[in-house]
């Protein structure tokens, strides 16, 4: 039996790799999450709290909510105007900010057994994330239409903030793999015309993850949404695993089409993560991923989120629990 890391390992082969069963979820990672620059960008997040990040905007973590989110409004919009974004916006210095501040990550990643498990970085909050952040969703795709030159100004800085975090990330922390996290679009669009898409962010996506390959990085890209119109410029700006892959994309397809060249990890619907999803319910969708897209190749069953914990804890134990034993059913192998 391979290890999670070694099934892992032979599953990114495509058509030459022999895994031995289907990655379970999250199993061949071990994310780190206490890194200076995940501290730096996103420490503030705290549970029952209203907190204002770096960049200025307000972020809301009320005691039921499942996670921290942006609360953009006409009042506290951190830039109320594109055309005058360098009088509202300060890109913070992530590079002075965390000076000094990797050793508790450090030994969180020493701690890991890289012979059976991945190193795994987080990135959150992506490059087209961060501009609704600062501008608020609507004011965001608009000003993609309508401003383009600012726009282009603004996104080329926030693309070098990140890209800036990619290199203190993978310097520092050394990761087999990292995470980052970018939605672009809904359950079933993008949120922009792909040739949009392509315009603001390709480029800069192709540079990041070509750092991180340049550095033997795994790259995860978070989106679960619907990206079937650009799935091969995902594939073009280095995107190892396509993490959050949701089922409203026609994953059957997308495997035909794509040939192992990206591995699609997801196919579970949330809609199974509820309070009061049954066990019955929570094996079934698992099940029901496995079968329909497991013998399609290069697919990870998971939940869609870009961690593995379920919104509601019992749901991903069961996931899993059900992972394996379609594994030890259809494999002979299995936890």
């Amino acid at each position: 039996m391979l290890t999670p890391k070694e099934n892992l390992l032979e599953l990114l082969k495509g058509k030459d790799g022999h895994p031995d069963r289907l990655v379970n979820m999250y199993e061949p990672f071990k994310m780190i999450m206490n890194d200076a620059c995940n501290q730096f960008a996103r420490g503030n997040r705290k549970r029952g709290v209203t907190t204002i990040d770096k960049w200025g905007t307000t972020i809301m973590f009320p005691e039921d909510a499942p996670g921290p989110m942006p609360h953009v409004t006409h009042e506290n919009k951190v830039c109320p105007d594109i055309t005058e974004w360098r009088k509202y916006i300060t890109v913070p210095d992530i590079a002075a900010g965390t000076q000094g501040l990797w050793e508790a990550s450090l030994e969180s990643a020493a701690q890991v057994d890289r012979s059976q498990h991945m190193v795994m970085g987080f990135m959150g909050t992506g490059i087209f994330e961060q501009c609704h952040y600062l501008l608020g969703f609507e004011d965001t795709l608009v000003n993609l239409l309508m401003e383009p030159d600012d726009m282009h100004d603004l996104v080329d800085a926030i693309a070098e903030y990140r890209f800036t975090w990619t290199k203190l990330l993978v310097d520092n922390l050394k990761p087999d793999a990292i995470i980052s996290l970018d939605d672009w679009g809904t359950k079933t669009s993008l949120f922009m015309q792909p040739d949009i898409w392509r315009s603001y962010f390709k480029d800069h996506y192709k540079r990041i993850y070509s750092y991180m390959h340049e550095h033997g990085v795994i790259v995860l890209h978070h989106s679960d949404s619907f990206c079937e119109p650009i799935v091969e410029d995902m594939v073009d700006i280095g995107i190892d695993i396509w993490q959050g892959v949701l089922p409203t994309n026609n994953i059957p397809k997308l495997q035909e089409q794509l040939q192992g060249r990206m591995v699609l990890m997801g196919g579970i619907d949330s809609g199974t993560d509820r309070v009061d999803a049954t066990e019955e319910q929570i094996r079934r969708e698992a099940r029901r991923a496995c079968d329909t897209y497991g013998k399609g190749g290069s697919f990870i069953p998971s939940i869609t989120y870009g961690g593995p914990d379920s919104l509601f804890p019992h749901v991903a134990p069961i996931l899993t629990d059900e992972i394996n034993r379609y594994n030890k059913e259809h494999y002979g192998v299995g936890n």
